[in-house]
């Protein structure tokens, strides 16, 4: 009798960020990702939350995973990390990555234009997947703009987007890169205009409106529950864990989930 497969290793992962919206909706869907297992949670040096147990501040119970603030000893018990904290320790945290030659999904938002080089220097050295929005579906949206773009060449592009009042960085990221989805799709630098909202507690809408003569085409995601970019997020790790070095964006995951 052929001995039964093993099943394949855990993907270990690095949550940095894990006292935040994101970081806490990341552990609450990692227990469904059986591939997964999170074994380093990252936070701020300052953070009053360092010798807790993770599970325990997102709900889920004791999990025997202690926050951190040291990513260097995380990084070395791991096979890729997920960074949702903030756009001022992105540089420190993608250095860390590098240094570890672990894979990096930088799903923070309102990166500095001048982080651009060392993106580009460490995904020389690593797998680094840049994901302002790691929804299945506003990846798709974009790709649909950008289509959308170049079929409808004459007609004004235009972005809505809204979001929870507590948003720090105006036009969202994923507003930025629908613009440049449509920029690609025109063939042209010209400026999308941007319209922000922050209101309330709304999780995240986008809206792209390209208006020509007597019509109006309109793109739209709307998200009602966080856990949509926890499970994208995660998915995407476990494919991102055996990219080899690189530069990547959720249309290169969206791409691989299609067979495009």
């Amino acid at each position: 009798m052929a001995a039964a497969p093993s099943p394949p290793p855990l993907i270990r992962a690095v949550l940095i960020g894990v006292t935040g919206r994101m970081g806490q909706a990341l552990m609450r869907a990692a227990p469904h990702f059986s591939g997964l297992l999170i074994t380093g949670a990252i936070a701020a040096p300052a953070s009053l939350a360092l010798g807790r147990d993770a599970g325990e501040l997102a709900g889920l119970g004791r999990t025997n995973l202690t926050i951190s603030a040291d990513l260097a000893a995380a990084l070395a018990q791991a096979d890729v990390a997920l960074d949702f904290s903030s756009a001022a320790a992105a540089a420190a945290h993608l250095a860390a990555c590098r240094a570890a030659r672990r894979p990096l999904l930088l799903g923070t938002t309102g990166l500095d234009a001048a982080l651009g080089a060392q993106l580009d220097a460490a995904a020389r050295d690593i797998a680094l997947l840049i994901a302002p929005n790691t929804s299945l579906a506003v990846a798709l949206l974009t790709e649909l703009a950008e289509r959308a773009a170049r079929a409808l060449g004459g007609y004004d592009a235009d972005i809505l987007e809204l979001h929870h009042r507590s948003k720090r960085d105006a036009p969202s990221g994923t507003a930025l890169a629908l613009a440049q989805a449509l920029r690609r799709g025109r063939g042209s630098d010209a400026e999308i205009p941007i319209a922000s909202v922050r209101a309330g507690d709304l999780v995240g809408e986008h809206t792209v409106l390209l208006s020509g003569p007597g019509e109006q085409l309109s793109l739209a995601h709307r998200a009602y529950d966080r856990g949509i970019f926890a499970r994208g997020a995660l998915t995407a790790a476990l494919w991102l864990a055996s990219r080899p070095p690189g530069r990547y964006a959720m249309r290169d995951f969206l791409a691989y989930k299609t067979g495009a």
